[in-house]
Formats: structure tokens, C-alpha cells, sequence
């Protein structure tokens, strides 16, 4: 019988660590708030910090009842806005609008502070009071279709788009949003089509580069996505974000140094940043730096606490390296964060049955198992555990399950077979190393069994048939029949029959 328990390597460990990878391996997308149009009145060039901050104390402290003039009111509010200050921002566009209703661009700016906001369908009626004084205001027209887009509806935002380039065909801010919302509706070919019209018209823009860097990755061209990460990095290199996705792509393709040096810089650039930290060390697990990929993992529990699908990582990283007390340590953190955490229960099952531990072990497969009925792994562990423990009904029983769930797993078919054969269901046996030869058939070793079997069951013609194939198949395990299968090769009749005299 085969343990459950594989010898480590790359790939291995790599499939090991694919639940947690689904959770964490994510690209980071730029906030949405980056699609918005400049809130920009037009007066950087006069900027005064200290004048700023003395007019907006002016204007709290009168409560916004005393006068200010149109001019000044925007400087307040764009001061507000440029410090996220939204609400107060739109306490002094309102005070504007009192003053003059009829300004578009003050009913475009409400828009865009109620859409900061998440009030979009109040965004969306400002913005028709923008259009309704000013219809081809191409900027109010662009956010009108950002808003859309917050509001679900990528179809109306994409009319809006196509509106403004009727308007201006070479719109950068409608080009760049147009594209946003094609890959928002997955038309990913169309939306790689418009960011690269973008990168043409604007080879500077470095949101539009990490978009294709985005795009590109999403239909598997994975070195086109790392050339338009680099070009969004040489325009931006503090970009922790564009650092961090491209190196899940590096990852990905299998290039892992390249990976672990870019989640470096994600770090250096911001060293709270959880998910670079857990990915690196899902980099250099591949690698096989087990060591260093725990100082990862736990630089990650140092941020954000205990995290089940970080333990668990640091967990099966301790149980490569052998230490296992180590390992059933933060298996045990890992249910102490999620008790129906089934990969965790597996983990300790295999630690204690790596330290032949089994009925410990039993107990913790048994757990996996129920949590996590469908996962033929964890049936296959706990059979190879019964059968260690001489519980042959009870390993049985498992295995019959494992080849449910996975019907094309030969060694499962074979390793049950074994168990009814020592149990004394032979026609069962018989049956499961017969399915086991459908899957592979050209063993001659499963032949063997099969001969056993047959002879067992005094089919003695079949039994030589099988050997003969055996034989067929590995003429050198001719040689070694009379040691392997005594009982056989005592038989003068299957000697001869097998011509193993001459």
C-alpha cells in the first residue's frame, strides 16, 4: 500500500497551495474614483495653502451665510475635494448654485461629488441639469457615463461614451472609460483595442498601460501583460499596485525569482501590504525557499492577525520541511480562525500519520471528510490510515468512496482491489483490478494481482492468461516470478503452461 503522504516537490506543494491562491492571488484594480474627470477650476497656477485654509475657516465660521464670491467659492471647494473632504465640498457648490442656478459647470462638479459620494442616482440628475444648459459639454458627458457604470449599467455608460466621441473622436477620458466598461462586460478583445488607441494618442498614460497589463494577463498572454506592467512602471515606478500584479503574472508563468523580486518592490513601496507579502511567499514556496516563504506568511499574520488560509500555508511549509510540531502548531491556529476549515484537519491528519501517528491521524481525516465529502484526497488518506490500522471494512468503505468521486484514479482502484483481496472478497477484487486495468492497460503488475485473484477463485485459465500478458508486458519480471510469487511458480502446471522450465 502506498501512503498518502507524496515526497515534495515543485509541483506538489504548488497544487497544495491552489485553494488559498484562488483567495489571495488577485490583481488590484485602480479605484474607480480614478476614472473621474479632473475636479480642476482652473486655479493651481495661484495656489496658497495658507489662503486656502484662511477661506475655508472664513467660510465655516459664518456658517456660509456670509458673501463670497463665485471665484473664491470654487477655491474652497476645490480645496475640500483635493483633501477628500467631499461633503464640505459639496456644502460649497451648493452655495454657489444659489448664486448662480444656471452654471453647467457647477452642476457637473455637484455630479461629481455626489458620485465620490456613492449617490449616484442624485450624480445622475445633476448631470441632466448640466446637459440641459450646456448638451455637448463633453466632460459632464463622460462622467455621466462613469456614473452609469457605478450604477450597474455598462450599456447606457457606453452610449454615453460613444456620445462624446461623436463629439471628439480622440477624446482621451471618453477613449480610456469606453474601454474600462468593455472590460467590465468582458468584450476584453474590444477593450484591448481602445486602450491601445489610448497608449497611441497618449503613450504617457500610465493607467491606460495597466489596463492592457490587465487585459492582456485575462486572455493568457501573459509576457504581453508584463511588457505593458514595465511600461506602466517606467511612467509610474512607485506603483505598488502594477509592481504587485505583475508579479502574480511572473508567478504564473513560472518565474519565480522575477516574481519574488517584484513583490519586493510592492513591499518597499508599501510594507503593509498583506497580499504581497502572503503572494511572495507563495513565490518562494515554488521555488522551494520554504524557510523564507514562512517569514512571509508570518509578516502577513503580523498585519491582519490571525488569517486560517495564512496558517494553513505556513503550516504545510513546516510540514515539507519535516518539523511537525511546528506544523500541527498553525494547522491548529488555522481552525482556531475557521474550525470548518477541511484542508486543515487533512494537514493534521498528515503530520501525525507522516509520524505513523494513525489513529490520531484517523480521527482528523474523519473530520476533513465530513466537512468536505466531495474531496476523494481526503477519503484517500483516510483509507490508506485504516489500512494502516488493520480496520479493513473501514478502509473499504473509503476506498469505495474514492473511486465514486474519482472514477479515473488507477492507483485508487488498485490500492481498493488490494484491500478486498486481503479481506477475502475476492470476486470484488477481481472487479476493481479490472476497472484498474481499463484505466491503465499495460500494468503488467495489476495483471499479477489479477492472476492471484483468478486462482483464488479456481480460474485457473484466465490466472494464466493474466500472467502471460504480465509477461508480455515485462519480460524481466520472468526473473523474478519464483521469488515474487512462490506459490505460483511451485505449480508444475503453470511452469509449464508458462514455459518457465526451459
Amino acid at each position: 500500500m502506498c501512503t498518502w503522504l507524496e515526497p515534495f516537490d515543485v509541483a506538489s506543494f504548488q497544487a497544495a497551495f491552489t485553494p488559498v491562491l484562488a483567495v489571495f492571488a488577485l490583481f488590484v484594480r485602480y479605484d474607480q474614483t480614478h476614472r473621474m474627470s479632473s475636479f480642476n477650476f482652473g486655479f493651481e497656477e495661484f495656489k496658497d495653502d495658507s489662503r486656502l485654509e484662511d477661506l475655508a475657516a472664513n467660510f465655516e465660521r459664518e456658517g456660509g451665510s456670509g458673501y463670497f464670491d463665485s471665484d473664491t467659492l470654487e477655491e474652497i471647494a476645490l480645496y475640500y475635494f483635493e483633501q477628500g473632504r467631499f461633503e464640505e465640498s459639496l456644502r460649497v457648490v451648493d452655495r454657489s448654485l444659489e448664486i448662480h442656478p444656471y452654471s453647467s459647470d457647477g452642476w457637473m462638479r455637484r455630479g461629481i461629488l455626489l458620485n465620490n459620494l456613492g449617490r449616484h442616482n442624485d450624480a445622475l440628475t445633476a448631470y441632466d441639469e448640466a446637459l440641459a444648459l450646456n448638451p455637448t459639454d463633453l466632460e459632464t458627458i463622460v462622467n455621466r457615463g462613469i456614473t452609469l457604470d457605478s450604477l450597474d449599467d455598462p450599456r447606457k455608460a457606453l452610449d454615453a461614451y460613444e456620445q462624446a466621441l461623436q463629439l471628439d473622436p480622440n477624446n482621451e477620458e471618453a477613449l480610456f472609460n469606453n474601454g474600462v466598461t468593455l472590460e467590465r462586460l468582458n468584450r476584453i478583445a474590444d477593450a484591448i483595442s481602445v486602450f491601445e488607441q489610448c497608449a497611441d494618442q497618449n503613450p504617457e498614460h500610465p493607467e491606460v498601460w495597466y489596463e492592457l497589463g490587465f487585459c492582456f494577463d485575462r486572455i493568457s498572454k501573459e509576457e504581453e501583460s508584463i511588457l505593458c506592467y514595465d511600461k506602466h512602471l517606467d511612467i509610474d515606478p512607485y506603483s505598488h499596485d502594477a509592481w504587485y500584479n505583475r508579479a502574480i503574472v511572473m508567478n504564473r508563468i513560472g518565474r519565480y525569482r522575477e516574481a519574488v523580486e517584484s513583490y519586493d518592490m510592492a513591499i518597499v513601496i508599501s510594507d503593509d501590504f498583506a497580499s504581497a507579502h502572503y503572494n511572495r511567499g507563495n513565490a518562494l514556496a515554488n521555488l522551494g525557499d520554504l524557510k523564507e516563504a514562512i517569514v512571509s506568511y508570518k509578516q502577513v499574520l503580523e498585519l491582519e492577525g490571525n488569517d486560517a488560509a495564512t496558517c494553513y500555508n505556513i503550516a504545510l511549509a513546516f510540514e515539507e520541511l519535516k518539523l511537525f510540531e511546528s506544523s500541527v502548531h498553525y494547522f491548529e491556529k488555522a481552525l482556531e480562525a475557521d474550525d470548518t476549515y477541511a484542508e486543515a484537519w487533512y494537514g493534521l491528519g498528515s503530520c501525525y500519520d507522516a509520524q505513523e501517528r494513525y489513529e490520531e491521524a484517523l480521527t482528523f481525516f474523519n473530520r476533513a471528510v465530513v466537512i468536505s465529502p466531495e474531496t476523494s484526497d481526503f477519503w484517500y488518506a483516510k483509507a490508506d490510515c485504516a489500512y494502516n490500522l488493520g480496520r479493513l471494512p473501514e478502509a473499504i468503505n473509503a476506498y469505495r468512496t474514492v473511486v465514486k468521486v474519482s472514477p479515473k484514479n488507477r492507483e485508487a482502484w488498485t490500492d481498493y482491489a488490494e484491500t478486498l483481496f486481503e479481506a477475502g472478497q475476492l470476486e470484488e477484487a477481481l472487479e476493481a483490478y479490472s476497472q484498474s486495468l481499463k484505466l491503465k492497460p499495460d500494468c503488467a503488475q495489476t495483471y499479477f494481482h489479477c492472476a492471484i485473484a483468478q486462482l483464488a477463485l479456481g480460474q485457473s485459465d484466465e490466472s494464466i492468461q493474466s500472467l502471460k500478458m504480465a509477461f508480455h508486458l515485462d519480460p524481466k519480471q520472468k526473473e523474478g516470478f519464483p521469488q515474487a510469487y512462490p506459490e505460483l511458480y511451485r505449480d508444475q502446471r503453470i511452469r509449464r503452461l508458462l514455459d518457465l522450465d526451459q
